[in-house]
Order: C-alpha cells, then structure tokens, then sequence
C-alpha cells in the first residue's frame, strides 16, 4: 500500500479523543471525553484531536503539524487515539514539507 498525502489527511482526520492544554503545567494532554479534563484546562482550550493536528497558515489553509502529531505519539496510546501508519510515516519523514490543506474546522 503507497501512502499518499490523501492518505495521511484521511488519517489525521480519524483520529479520536480531545487535547486540551493545561494551564498549570503548560502541557497539552488528551482525554477520551469533554468532561474529563480538570479545573486546570479551560474550556476553550479543548478541541478534537483530529482538529489539534491542523494548524492555521493564512485563511483556509492549514498545515498538518508534526509537532503536535509527535505529542499524540508521544502519549503511547496510538490505538485508542486511531494513529495509523500513514501519520507515524509523515512523523518520521521530515524531509518532505509539511502537508498543506484547504479545509474547514469542524466545530464538535
């Protein structure tokens, strides 16, 4: 199976879970419901994982970041987030560009 960018994108948009940052410890962490996260994260800080990888560029176009995909990887619990091979591949070849879409945020 060749992994296409169309791939990844697919991928990334099926991950599970929410990352929230915490302000107390200035880390994002992830939880498998809205209601889990404690008094330390702010409501509006809470997104869906699959939007967390997404970073804005300039209007519609966004990147997807491997930076925030390595903060999912770096959790250790790539079943329950749904982290495909398509995104470890796109995490460990950084010497391709970051991918760059036209997409809208969802709103969950």
């Amino acid at each position: 199976m060749s992994i296409t960018s169309a791939s990844i994108c697919a991928a990334a948009d099926q991950l599970q879970g929410f990352v929230g940052f915490n302000a107390k410890t200035k880390r994002y962490i992830v939880r498998f419901s809205e209601d889990s996260f404690g008094l330390d994260v702010l409501e509006n800080s809470i997104i869906p994982t699959c939007e967390f990888v997404w970073c804005a560029v300039d209007g519609e176009l966004m990147n997807l970041d491997r930076t925030r995909l390595q903060l999912l990887l770096q959790q250790n619990i790539d079943d329950r987030l749904n982290i495909s091979e398509p995104l470890r591949v796109y995490v460990r070849r950084s010497d391709l560009a970051e991918i760059s879409a036209v997409r809208h945020r969802l709103n969950a």
